[in-house]
């Protein structure tokens, strides 16, 4: 059934054809009427990652370039899965549905296994652009070998450290290249007055209370921790099963022990946490590369002059280096058939996000307009200094794009500092030491009902081992109540859909 915003403007468009086709009879001419049909017309549900809905001046030049006529539900991203899940139980998905991350796809499975989703996968050889899609990103999406979703592309590992440079200049430190050596910055950044004021008012490492985007995941595969899940005795098996797991805990507990980390960071915001960093107060953050630049403007505001500097590279104890990845995508469009009822309805769509595929269009919906919201050097986009303006007219549209800059042709980032550059080509590097999740293709329907609430007891126990609050025996009991709980049933589940 056509959802009710699509019935009114179908009602319109038929009462306009109408007074069309009378004043046609009194001699009114068709040439150079312009507009799209009513199967042009269409609604996206996209995530809005800023305070205000932006205006419509990037959204009428795509549909301009397109020849189609967009609806964009805007929906804030802290309402976002709240949001989509309510429309989906009430049957009112509009026609071209974004994810908000890989979790929200697997919650999705039953009812894309249920076919309540068109697979695109057989029409997408139909399209020059989309036909360009990766297919080691596509193969991680598709479900029983079908393919039902477009994804926007993202770096596979933007993962590694940054720190104050100016300190380690003071105290004679180059950058980490081992566990050992990163260790030793995090105690001299606590211990040795890194910043010379003669007070100890400083600390190593500023973390969150977040085992994955927070510092310990990335840490924990230096120490060569499979992502997510590995392969041990034969089948496949939890990462916090594994020794490398064990290891990372006790280089975390040594860190709090002697007062190298923020002794509250199980509970610390990732607000709080960059605060730490910007205002001179730790040296160390773990954690996407790219955030160098933001961390770096706001606090030059603070100290003109303070300087940052990135690493990766940093070898565990079996002087081998790896990174965790993701699947290739940030978020994934999906075609609901409760609002997409032809075939030739999802022909039009996919049309759409084929020509959103192209240099043009690409660059229109991530950068904006050109000499208005960035300007080309050496090939490259240079975003505005006016920050306020690009996030309220152009960065809300970055979340209906499809690719990434080798499939879909847009500009690569070119920036001012020297630093964020760097971060770029260390984060291109990561990808040839990436340490992959083997349960993304796989489907565990406990995993799906139950891993959030499973997941829980291990990060406790995780925290808790940290600071001291559990012993071996102690995460080991965790482990166990994770299987008895349902984790046992995960564990069978994966490895039997392999």
């Amino acid at each position: 059934m056509l959802n009710r915003k699509k019935w009114e403007l179908t009602t319109i468009l038929l009462l306009s054809l109408l007074v069309f086709v009378g004043c046609s009879g009194d001699g009114a001419s068709s040439e150079g009427t312009g507009g799209s049909g009513a199967g042009d017309s269409f609604t996206i549900m996209a995530n809005l990652h800023t305070p205000e809905v932006p205006n419509d001046k990037i959204l009428e030049k795509i549909e301009e370039e397109t020849n189609k006529d967009i609806e964009i539900q805007w929906v804030p991203d802290n309402n976002y899965e709240d949001r989509l899940n309510t429309a989906f139980a009430t049957n009112s998905l509009p026609e071209a549905v974004f994810l908000k991350n890989q979790s929200s796809f697997i919650q999705f499975r039953d009812a894309i296994e249920d076919e309540q989703f068109w697979e695109v996968g057989q029409y997408l050889d139909e399209f020059e652009n989309l036909s360009k899609l990766k297919d080691t990103v596509l193969d991680n999406t598709r479900i029983n070998g079908k393919l039902y979703t477009l994804y926007q592309g993202r770096p596979l590992s933007s993962q590694g450290l940054i720190y104050r440079k100016d300190w380690a200049d003071n105290l004679g430190l180059e950058a980490p290249t081992t566990t050992d050596e990163f260790m030793e910055m995090a105690r001299a950044f606590t211990e040795d007055d890194p910043d010379g004021n003669g007070e100890n008012d400083t600390f190593g490492l500023t973390d969150r209370s977040d085992l994955i985007y927070g510092a310990f995941k990335t840490v924990s595969s230096w120490f060569g921790t499979p992502n997510n899940w590995g392969e041990k005795d034969g089948q496949l098996q939890p990462e916090f099963m594994f020794d490398e797991y064990k290891q990372t805990m006790d280089f975390f507990k040594e860190m709090y022990d002697n007062g190298y980390i923020n002794q509250d960071f199980p509970v610390t915001s990732k607000t709080d946490q960059q605060e730490f960093f910007k205002n001179g107060t730790a040296g160390m953050y773990v954690g996407s590369m790219g955030d160098v630049v933001s961390i770096n403007n706001d606090a030059v505001a603070i100290n003109p002059d303070v300087e940052f500097d990135v690493q990766n590279k940093i070898k565990g104890p079996d002087g081998e280096f790896g990174v965790w990845s993701i699947p290739g995508y940030g978020s994934l469009v999906m075609f609901p058939k409760s609002a997409v009822e032809t075939e030739e309805e999802l022909l039009n769509i996919l049309d759409f996000f084929d020509q959103m595929m192209t240099p043009e269009i690409a660059n229109l919906s991530y950068w904006g307009i050109e000499g208005e919201h960035y300007e080309v050097e050496d090939d490259r986009a240079l975003p505005s200094d006016d920050k306020t303006l690009t996030d309220r007219e152009v960065k809300p549209y970055m979340s209906i794009g499809i690719g990434e800059p080798e499939t879909n042709g847009r500009f690569e980032s070119k920036f001012d500092y020297d630093i964020k550059e760097k971060a770029e080509e260390l984060t291109k590097g990561n990808e040839e030491y990436l340490i992959e999740d083997p349960t993304v293709p796989l489907y565990s329907e406990t995993y799906v009902d139950d891993g959030a609430r499973l997941q829980e007891i291990i990060t406790d126990a995780t925290y808790n081992y940290i600071i001291g609050q559990i012993d071996e025996a102690g995460f080991a009991d965790a482990i166990e109540n994770w299987k008895s709980q349902g984790g046992d049933a995960i564990i069978e589940e994966f490895n039997a859909s392999e």
